[in-house]
This record gives structure tokens, C-alpha cells and sequence, in this order.
């Protein structure tokens, strides 16, 4: 059998080859290719030459990024937890699903009782199931494509809706609270002008950043503040349903399932629905340089929301319906303030390829928050139209 490793930046074919084995027989192990485009997490397709015991012939393993989570022990909890409760309610039958197919990624235990990860060299691994004959996209292909997300993402909610927060570690303190981040941005705002050269300081991408902040800083608190009220509850949320987390069947086009659960967590439900318009109604995605073709396609937000709210309206109140507008604006700020102070402090969080790319990831936030600002009523008389 010829082994097939495809090398990663950070890590080497022969430690790839022994952390896979720790969780399926040497032997099995056919290839190993890195897959994704995550900003945090080092990711892995591992092909089987044998298929396992439930048929599948491929896994995903993972580096846990343990800079950004410090307490993988509790990311892991919280998988396992968000499985069983998922599998338990499929297994009743639900009517919503009408016989489609959807999957949860369970966690697979090392081999020989070795628990159910493997910590190698200082590092923390761990394996999931893959979802197989399912696609990714990194863009919104078309107005039937955008419903599938939004149901995907309404399904998600629906399953884990019953799902106690008191059963889920808060693993991300503040993750998604957005006067948190601004905060920290003021923080490190000041210990970086403290330090900068004045032609940084000047610079033109930089200055028009930090003015998106200062006129958007006002409204962060919006949801936050619901919440205090008692009008909003804190539910479990994915954390981060980006479009290329929601897997589309590759033969039927339909939602099957959501991938990347480290950031699950209790939040408000209205921080994912903000996410996942935010990632799909940028026609041009997030890696763009030229800003004049960024926008929020309101065409876009309606399919998404139609989906969303097929299977989501069962769980949402009045309340929750009623600050939908208010999330859709905040998310793209709330991103576009975490990739700007990130490049202010060293890009130590997100993943770049060169310095001031995310400068210009944040640039690319703000402006689709000022496109939706363009349309904030266009957009409250279309959430009344579909609730």
C-alpha cells in the first residue's frame, strides 16, 4: 500500500502519519490531505484503505488551536454533548427534517481506550466524523443555494433549541459580545499608538478603519443590552455558521448538516443569524481588495431568512423577530472591529498570507456594514413581510 501524506506549514507527514494512528489502525490509513480554509485550526481529510464498522471511509482530524482555546477538554465536552443531544432528537422523528438527510460531526475516540483526543509534541488533536458526498462554498451560488443555508442553519437551532445552556462550558469568554471586543480594541488601539511610527498612523486604509469604528461604536451594545433587559435569552449557538460551514449535499443540493462546532457555546441566536447573512449577502466574499464591489444582497438575505425561518419560527419570540434587524447590521461591525484590532496586535488570532491582510478584511466588513445601513429599512419592511 502507498501511504500519501500532503505536508502542512505546520506539521510534519511523519507526525501526521503517528497522530492518525492513534485513532485508526496504522494500516488503515491511506492518505491524509489538508482540507478547509479555517483562520484557527489546523485541518486533515484522513482517507481509509478499509471502511469502518459504520461505513465510513474517511475522517477529519484536527489541531485544536489552543491559543485561542485554552480548555480543549471543554470544547470536547460541549461536542459531545451537542451529539448525543442531536442524535437523540433525529432519532424521535421529526417532522421538519421530512425525511432529508442530516448529519451531526461525532467525535471519535483514539483507539485502546486513549480517550477521545491525543495530545502530541504540546499539541492537542482530535478526530470527527466526515460528511461525506457534501460540498462547502465559499460563496452563494444561487437563490435556492442561500434557502438551503438558511435552513441548514434553522435546522441547527431547531435541534439544539431544548438543549440546556447549564450542559454547555462557556468556552470562548465574550466570544460574540460585541461591547467586549470594543473594549479590547480600545485597549489595544492605545498600547499600539503608543508604539507606531507616524507614517503608520497616517496610513490610508488604517484611518478609514478606525473612522468605521468610531461612527459605528455607538450601537454595540444593542443586543447586549436586550439581553440585560430580559427581551433576548441566551440559547446554544454554533458561533460561527460563515457559509462554508453549512454542508450541501452534493447530489440533492440540500442542507445535511453544519461543521466547525468548537465555537459552540450559550449566546444569542440573533449573533449566528447576523454571521451567517453577513457571510453569504457579500457576493464577492471576504477576501477582496476592491471595496466598490462589496455589498449586501438583499435578494440574498430574503432566501436565507425564508429557509431560516421555515423551521426557525417555531422556537423564536416576538422579541427575537423584532432585533433581526439590529443583528444583521451589528455582525458585520462586530467581525470587521475583531480583524482590525487583530492587525493592530501582531495578527495573533486569524491566519494571514501577508501583513495588512486583516486590515483589509475589516475594511471589507465595514463597508458591507455601511451597504446595509444604505438599506436599513428596506430591510426592517422585509423581515415584517416574512414573520
Amino acid at each position: 500500500m502507498r501511504f500519501v501524506v500532503t505536508l502542512a506549514a505546520s506539521s510534519t507527514g511523519r507526525n501526521l502519519e503517528v497522530i492518525a494512528g492513534r485513532f485508526h489502525p496504522p494500516e488503515q490509513i491511506d492518505a491524509i490531505h489538508p482540507i478547509g480554509s479555517g483562520n484557527v485550526n489546523d485541518t486533515f481529510l484522513v482517507r481509509l484503505a478499509v471502511a469502518t464498522a459504520e461505513g465510513s471511509e474517511a475522517f477529519v482530524m484536527q489541531r485544536l488551536n489552543t491559543d485561542v482555546f485554552s480548555r480543549p477538554d471543554l470544547v470536547m465536552g460541549n461536542l459531545m454533548a451537542l451529539g448525543s443531544h442531536v442524535e437523540a432528537r433525529i432519532a424521535t422523528g421529526l417532522p421538519e427534517l421530512q425525511g432529508r438527510r442530516w448529519e451531526v460531526p461525532r467525535v471519535i475516540p483514539a483507539h485502546s481506550d486513549q480517550g477521545h483526543w491525543v495530545e502530541h509534541e504540546g499539541q492537542f488533536w482530535r478526530s470527527i466524523s466526515y460528511i461525506d458526498a457534501a460540498i462547502a462554498h465559499d460563496v452563494v451560488c444561487d437563490a435556492e443555494h442561500a434557502r438551503e443555508v438558511g435552513y441548514g442553519l434553522g435546522m441547527f437551532h431547531h435541534l439544539i433549541s431544548d438543549l440546556p445552556v447549564s450542559q454547555l462550558a462557556d468556552t470562548l469568554e465574550d466570544f460574540h459580545v460585541t461591547p467586549a471586543y470594543l473594549d479590547r480594541y480600545d485597549c489595544v488601539l492605545d498600547r499600539w499608538l503608543d508604539r507606531a511610527e507616524p507614517r503608520e498612523v497616517t496610513e490610508s486604509r488604517l484611518v478609514s478603519a478606525l473612522a468605521f469604528v468610531a461612527d459605528g461604536r455607538d450601537g454595540a451594545d444593542v443586543l447586549e443590552a436586550a439581553c440585560q433587559r430580559g427581551e433576548l435569552q441566551r440559547r446554544p449557538i454554533h458561533g460561527d455558521p460563515k457559509i462554508n460551514n453549512v454542508m450541501i449535499d452534493a447530489g440533492s443540493g440540500q442542507a445535511v448538516g453544519l461543521i466547525d462546532l468548537d465555537t459552540v457555546k450559550p449566546g444569542l441566536v440573533h449573533y449566528d443569524i447576523g454571521d451567517c447573512l453577513r457571510s453569504c449577502c457579500n457576493p464577492v466574499g471576504e477576501d477582496v481588495t476592491d471595496l466598490t464591489k462589496v455589498r449586501f444582497d438583499l435578494d440574498l438575505c430574503r432566501s436565507i431568512l425564508e429557509g431560516y425561518l421555515s423551521v426557525a419560527s417555531s422556537f423564536l419570540s416576538p422579541a427575537d423577530v423584532a432585533y433581526l434587524p439590529a443583528c444583521i447590521r451589528l455582525i458585520p461591525f462586530e467581525l470587521g472591529l475583531r480583524f482590525l484590532t487583530d492587525h493592530l496586535d501582531g495578527d495573533r488570532y486569524f491566519k494571514v498570507e501577508a501583513r495588512g491582510q486583516n486590515l483589509d478584511r475589516a475594511l471589507v466588513q465595514f463597508s458591507l456594514m455601511r451597504s446595509i445601513e444604505d438599506q436599513y429599512e428596506a430591510i426592517e419592511s422585509l423581515v415584517q413581510q416574512l414573520t
